[in-house]
């Protein structure tokens, strides 16, 4: 590609997503007219066939169509999910039912001949820079072949801890170094805070829904389940948190308050100071899911809740498995005043994670290419979101709402009520297509005709036609045509 070539392509994806973002909020209306063509590239001052491309991609994108004579519209667009359900905090233990259809979920997206549209993990080299991780590994392995002869005892690689401390600073966290330690994954720096801060019969407060593994891991350690009432735009309400930690009936918070999974929603910037007060006023431990953090599609990005924390109650947790290298499955915990009993629990459960990924990690943050790598992938998914939204609108039933997520590559669809998912799940699979009904993220009813859907995929024909089929098939069980009504 030519110099040119290149400034013409940043050109049209940067109209291209000042448009998108227009549209997102509210400043055009659907069926409101876009600009003319020659009258944007005079305003912009740009070629028309800069904004002609640009106006294409919105169209691939499902945000905007064009009418023969007449230009270019905004689409109608799919209503955001309101508030449902049960508005009330209870207690709540997952029945043997809700733990089966986990396992068969589980068995189904780890089949390798079924289309899979709900599974939160890129499933394309595409998605990661494997290119560059392989050749700094092998530059290491030539430079220090040592590596793979020695442990890196917790807290582990002191190069890596170092540089998450330093990105850490995009999230508004002042941490550093010695504030981290190495963990397998996320969810073992979730189960770790969970055995830090809590012990059998103490009660876990969980948003709803949240990710559905909470429930066999809290149940697991013996742990009761209180889901407490969640806004699909704006998160975890505090009113219905802080009358519970009024009556200290929690011992424990679990919250993703950047990007939820799986409505994909972030919290408002108050409303993240208001809950780091409330957890370090009452005391009780918020253990914060900072997964798709790194992944909001705004610049500059929202803090942390720990960003707040003044007093070590906030136990902050992520990974790198959704935006590096699932495989090498290497998370991360900023445990706060919990810091020397996690580091412990670490020695005592999988003791260690690999020097060599570890170190290969810590170079790859180190060279600056995380950023550029971050800011395709938010591009990337932000794209693919609204193309999705676009065929759901299109191919499911009238009446079906979705999420509008901040970040991220997963979002929440609720169908109308005629639809049972976990049926639409069994019928699906009978197809070879693979999702997740959304009563596995709830324990309460509120989930049955919903599911929740994931766009790390190339949006290839295969991807498209599953997601058509299971819009027919769920027109079918509801009785209902497709389309925005």
């Amino acid at each position: 590609m030519s110099i040119i070539d290149a400034q013409e392509s940043t050109l049209y994806h940067r109209l291209a997503e000042s448009l998108a973002e227009a549209i997102h909020n509210g400043t055009f209306l659907p069926g409101s007219r876009l600009p003319a063509i020659r009258r944007c590239a005079s305003s912009h001052q740009l070629s028309i066939n800069t904004v002609l491309t640009a106006y294409r991609i919105l169209e691939d994108r499902g945000l905007i169509e064009a009418r023969p004579q007449s230009g270019y519209y905004v689409r109608g667009q799919l209503p955001s999910v309101k508030i449902s359900g049960d508005r009330q905090a209870k207690v709540r233990s997952p029945g043997s039912e809700k733990l089966e259809l986990i396992e068969a979920v589980f068995a189904a997206q780890n089949h390798a001949d079924y289309t899979n549209i709900s599974l939160a993990c890129p499933q394309n080299s595409d998605f990661f820079p494997t290119a560059k991780i392989s050749r700094i590994m092998a530059s290491l392995l030539r430079r220090e072949p040592e590596l793979i002869g020695r442990y890196a005892l917790p807290p582990g690689s002191q190069r890596l801890r170092r540089e998450i401390a330093r990105r850490s600073m995009d999230l508004g966290m002042a941490l550093t170094a010695e504030d981290i330690t190495l963990t397998h994954g996320c969810m073992e720096a979730l189960q770790l805070a969970l055995r830090a801060v809590t012990k059998p019969g103490d009660c876990v407060g969980v948003e709803t829904p949240t990710y559905f593994y909470l429930f066999p891991l809290l149940a697991s350690l013996g742990l009761k389940v209180l889901e407490i009432p969640t806004d699909p735009q704006h998160g975890l309400s505090l009113d219905a948190l802080e009358l519970l930690l009024r009556e200290k009936r929690l011992q424990a918070l679990i919250a993703m308050p950047n990007v939820q999974n799986p409505l994909g929603c972030s919290m408002k910037l108050e409303d993240k100071k208001r809950l780091a007060k409330l957890v370090n006023q009452h005391k009780v431990p918020l253990i914060e899911d900072g997964l798709y953090g790194e992944l909001q599609f705004c610049w500059p990005l929202s803090p942390a809740v720990k960003a707040f924390d003044s007093e070590g109650w906030v136990l902050h947790c992520a990974s790198f498995t959704k935006t590096v290298a699932p495989d090498f499955h290497i998370g991360w915990i900023a445990a706060g005043r919990f810091s020397e009993e996690l580091a412990r629990l670490k020695s005592v459960s999988s003791l260690a994670e690999s020097r060599l990924l570890s170190e290969t990690l810590g170079h790859f943050l180190a060279s600056g290419g995380y950023d550029h790598h971050l800011r395709t992938l938010r591009r990337r998914y932000a794209a693919q979101l609204d193309e999705a939204r676009g065929l759901i609108a299109r191919h499911f039933p009238q009446g079906t709402q979705a999420t509008q997520p901040s970040g991220g590559f997963v979002f929440w669809v609720e169908l109308p009520t005629a639809v049972d998912t976990v049926e639409l799940f069994q019928r699906l699979l009978q197809e070879k297509i693979c999702l997740t009904p959304g009563a596995l993220y709830t324990l309460s009813e509120r989930g049955n005709s919903a599911l929740r859907l994931s766009c790390c995929y190339p949006f290839d024909e295969r991807y498209t036609w599953a997601l058509k089929r299971t819009g027919a098939l769920a027109c079918e069980l509801s009785g209902l045509d497709a389309g925005i009504m």
